[in-house]
């Protein structure tokens, strides 16, 4: 069995923002040469998420109203995280968004559904942050 391991940097310069990060897995799919298997995309922070959804811009401008109704970054006095901080907010909406996400691999290929593509949401920008690809199989 083969197993690939790569960090994918992604710097988003809003606070909120979603990237489509498909291409990049599949590149790390070819350079892995797994045919079989499975890839596991996760955020290595605690305020971003990786999701899949549609490519549709309407669907990501949704997303972001929806989750800032959920977890409203102002006023930041209303969480208690926020004592010297300004991030709570991001930090539930990476909760509801979900840390990671896995996709199985057949002949060489993502099995993704109609529309399916995998996304990078950034709930706290600004400054660097990675995204962790691992891929096992044959």
């Amino acid at each position: 069995m083969k197993s690939y391991r790569k960090e994918l940097w992604y710097h988003v310069k809003g606070r909120r923002g979603l990237v489509n990060i498909t291409g990049d897995v599949e590149d790390c799919l070819r350079e892995s040469g797994v045919q079989e298997g499975m890839v596991l995309v996760n955020a290595m922070h605690i305020t971003a998420s990786v999701f899949i959804n549609d490519n549709e811009s309407g669907l990501h401008k949704d997303y972001d109203e929806w989750l800032e109704k959920l977890a409203p970054h102002e006023p930041v006095d209303q969480y208690r995280h926020n004592l010297g901080e300004d991030n709570a907010d991001a930090h539930m909406k990476r909760q509801v968004m979900g840390r990671e996400v896995v996709v199985a691999i057949t002949q060489g290929r993502m099995d993704f559904g109609p529309w399916e593509q995998i996304f990078y949401g950034e709930f706290d920008g600004g400054r660097n942050k990675r995204v962790l690809v691992k891929i096992i199989g044959e």
